[in-house]
């Protein structure tokens, strides 16, 4: 008797992340792990020293829905203290499970199915998932090599009839553009002009480089009561193993983002939430000493692929470098990645399976520099001394 597959219909198109499979490939193997972007070293120990005492204190059950009120306070006055956003604490800030719970809130909030989504790729791949799950369409515009910059023509052209959304990623995750001011004017533009929302993904809102200024869209004028903005202490304060992220903006947006997220964690790092707090407001710096340290490590790490004849465009912004392999021989970036640790001793990502234009992105390859300055050296050792033609 033929049985059909468990995993649902809204599922069975979406792969596995790439991401459990290359760390799942670095810890077998040995291999230095240049691909998932996570850091070797914590966050701040004051931050961490608070966490112990709310978990010594008694901040151990539910914490409230919308999250702590000292963390909402405290992701309100960042807020403010950054990018001049005047944030309702109470209505119009929610704590997620980290980014990633954020981007799924609002999709399942928001989208209703057979809604468009527009989508810049290459595309952090939860995107991908979560428009399933809400069973929206999304409709992606490219940012193509070696530039990696945005196309307004492409995303005028992105945009129908059935289009409600713009879900936006700056800093953007793999190729490390920062979108300019112009670029981001162009989307609001389009924004206004269709009665779009925008749903911007800014967890590396911090992590810029060579003195850029991340620009957060709700800012440009006609904004704020469009636009969703998502973000988390993972990448900022090197805590992404605490998973605490939030959503803010309008409370008509906040608020589906909260009917949404009660029915999938409903709350969560209840001691976790009051340390965050304490990194937002007493170690603001942080995010600023830790863009200067990824700055000289991005220069390390680019630096050393141009010498092993991967040479990559260099980011503005992020934890990650992207390579183009073609010229090795190389049609096809998941065999690339799935040989290096055998040829190398390295492990990468490969970024096609974050394109719906697979030929975009088929020959490109994302490498990590959030790691400390000796893993990436022996990293970049190992690469100079192998053969990396196909």
């Amino acid at each position: 008797m033929s049985r059909r597959t468990p995993v649902a219909r809204r599922l069975r198109d979406v792969p596995p992340t790439i991401f459990s499979e290359m760390s799942a490939l670095a810890l077998r193997t040995g291999a230095v792990n240049l691909g998932q972007g996570f850091p070797d070293v914590d966050g701040p120990p004051a931050v961490i020293a608070a966490a112990v005492e709310a978990l010594q204190g008694g901040s151990n059950q539910y914490a409230p829905g919308p999250g702590v009120p000292a963390l909402r306070r405290a992701v309100a006055a960042h807020q403010r203290r950054h990018y001049g956003l005047e944030v309702d604490p109470d209505t119009e800030v929610v704590v997620t499970t980290g980014c990633t719970e954020a981007v799924a809130a609002a999709m399942l909030g928001l989208v209703e199915p057979g809604d468009e989504v527009v989508v810049l790729e290459p595309y952090y791949d939860s995107y991908v998932a979560t428009i399933e799950m809400a069973g929206g369409v999304r409709r992606p515009v490219t940012l193509r090599a070696p530039d990696f910059r945005l196309d307004a023509d492409a995303l005028r052209a992105a945009v129908g009839p059935r289009t409600r959304f713009v879900l936006l990623n700056s800093p953007h995750n793999p190729t490390g553009t920062v979108l300019t001011p112009e670029e981001l004017r162009a989307v609001a533009d389009v924004a206004i002009e269709h009665d779009l929302v925008v749903i911007t993904d800014e967890v590396y809102e911090h992590l810029v480089f060579e003195g850029r200024s991340h620009v957060p869209i709700a800012t440009l004028p006609g904004m704020w009561e469009r636009t969703l903005t998502l973000s988390s202490a993972g990448k900022s304060y090197s805590f992404t193993g605490w998973k605490v992220g939030w959503a803010t903006g309008p409370a008509d947006l906040v608020g589906a983002v909260l009917a949404a997220k009660q029915w999938l964690t409903f709350t969560s790092g209840s001691p976790l939430q009051p340390a965050v707090a304490v990194a937002l407001e007493e170690e603001p710096d942080f995010p600023a000493r830790l863009a200067r340290s990824l700055e000289r490590r991005r220069d390390l790490l680019c630096a050393g692929l141009a010498g092993a004849g991967l040479t990559p465009r260099v980011p503005e912004g992020t934890y990650f470098a992207t390579t183009d392999i073609s010229h090795l021989g190389w049609t096809d970036g998941l065999a690339f990645c799935r040989s290096l640790p055998e040829r190398a001793g390295v492990v990468a990502v490969p970024t096609q399976g974050f394109h719906d234009d697979a030929e975009a992105g088929r020959q490109l390859v994302r490498w990590a520099f959030c790691k400390e300055e000796d893993v990436i050296a022996e990293g970049l050792r190992r690469l100079a001394g192998a053969d990396l033609t196909a």
